[in-house]
């Protein structure tokens, strides 16, 4: 788990230049990495709380 936060945490950090950075082609940069950076956040959630979460209730259809 640390390893993935770390590599999100990373990748969203470098990110925020481009998102809120101003000057020529900025807008079309701000436009290309706000996706980017809801599809790392959702990266986390999906990683620490779904994908537990769907396997303790397949493992415990099993038992």
């Amino acid at each position: 788990v640390r390893p993935v936060m770390m590599t999100v945490a990373t990748i969203i950090i470098g990110l925020l230049p481009v998102l809120y950075g101003t000057g020529t082609g900025s807008e079309v940069m701000s436009r290309i990495a706000a996706p980017m950076v809801g599809g790392m956040g959702s990266a986390i959630v999906l990683t620490l709380l779904v994908i537990p979460a769907v396997y303790l209730l397949w493992r415990k259809r099993d038992l």
